[in-house]
């Protein structure tokens, strides 16, 4: 929890999530909904039949232009970005020198320019490391005047469609600009559940007309950060500052499908990014720990930061998110454990509360991926 001298920020729709009952929280240094009056149990299951609608405006939205950029931001992530077609986004994440994640983050190209997409909690350090490290070749603007909305669930696809008909043509992961509530709109089909969906970035005067358009759908409910937790670990997502960290490298956080051909040792632009000696051993070594999925073979929910043990009782990793996975109907976690004991299917022991409970190494997401691929 923050200290409650300092100030928290608000999004752009603050007022709306107070008119309909939200309970706020402070979050990554704003006031942000946690749940609406139906609680996260009935908001998780909406998302997952029907549609939710997120404000993720206190993430960080970043510009970047110049002939440059591509070749720029590349430099400072182990990801191909220079060879990104247009209207496409890519999941990616920077590295310190030691090969460990400083944040992880969307990029994509919109043509003439790219568009940054990074955590809330990491907002101010990234813009100031991309000012730093590029900005030189680059011009670097965040864009502050922006909120983002994600819409989520099985009929986000029918009511984009209702919305911007051109949508309806978008597959995963691709991106483009539509009008939306007379204001031009910067959107992509993705998002952080595992269902089909859009985020949508808007100028911060059109974001309460247009999630009042998304609610006024009667696919579309409200859904606060504690639905978005229990979504995305039932989809294995990871959280940054939980299940990553600058002392966890891309390969020990199972990432390794993240790491682009193109900048890996035998690819067209090998290293050439921060950590890039560590991570390239990484991948060609292998690694002491690894993250993996973890399936509670109890009703006990297990925590963050509750130790993982063997059959003899010895400590070999660690939870880094956990809780009950509404969907999957049990607790469910993610952690760290000594790649010996990743194999799934192994039996491990979580300590809670000083008592032992069973857990088993399970394949991720626990929950089918439905993104909509075409």
């Amino acid at each position: 929890m923050m200290e409650a001298t300092q100030a928290l920020s608000r999004t752009p729709l603050y007022n709306l999530h107070v008119e309909l009952g939200a309970r706020m929280v402070p979050f990554a240094g704003y006031e942000m909904p946690v749940q609406y009056p139906t609680g996260v149990l009935k908001e998780h299951a909406h998302t997952r039949t029907q549609a939710g609608l997120f404000d993720v405006s206190h993430m960080g939205q970043v510009r970047l232009s110049g002939p440059d950029a591509a070749a720029a931001l590349e430099s400072l992530m182990p990801v191909d970005i220079v060879d990104l077609p247009v209207n496409m986004q890519r999941y990616a994440m920077f590295t310190n020198e030691q090969g460990g994640i400083m944040d992880d983050l969307m990029v994509s190209n919109g043509g003439d320019h790219l568009f940054v997409v990074v955590n809330a909690a990491c907002k101010q350090q990234d813009v100031e490391h991309l000012k730093k490290q590029i900005g030189s070749r680059c011009k670097v603007e965040e864009l502050s005047d922006r909120a983002l909305l994600a819409l989520q669930g099985p009929a986000a696809g029918a009511v984009m469609a209702r919305l911007a008909p051109e949508t309806a043509r978008m597959v995963f992961m691709n991106t483009g600009k539509v009008t939306l509530v007379g204001a031009e709109c910067f959107i992509s089909r993705s998002g952080y559940t595992g269902e089909d969906g859009f985020e949508i970035s808007v100028p911060n005067d059109k974001a309460e007309e247009l999630a009042r358009l998304l609610l006024a759908q009667p696919e579309v409910a409200p859904i606060g950060l504690g639905a978005r937790d229990s979504l995305r670990l039932e989809a294995g997502l990871c959280l940054y500052g939980h299940d990553m960290d600058t002392g966890t490298t891309p390969v020990e956080a199972s990432l390794g499908w993240a790491l682009s051909k193109a900048r890996r040792a035998d690819g067209a632009r090998p290293g050439g990014y921060p950590g890039a000696d560590v991570i390239l051993r990484n991948l060609a070594e292998g690694v002491a720990r690894k993250r993996v999925g973890l399936l509670v073979k109890d009703r006990m929910p297990v925590r963050e930061g509750a130790d993982l043990v063997d059959a003899e009782g010895r400590v070999i990793g660690k939870v880094t998110s956990g809780g009950f996975g509404p969907t999957v109907g049990g607790p469910i976690a993610m952690g760290y454990v000594e790649t010996a004991h990743a194999k799934l299917g192994t039996a491990l022991q979580a300590i809670v509360r000083g008592k032992p409970v069973p857990v088993e190494v399970a394949k991720t997401p626990f929950t089918p991926q439905r993104y909509y691929r075409g």
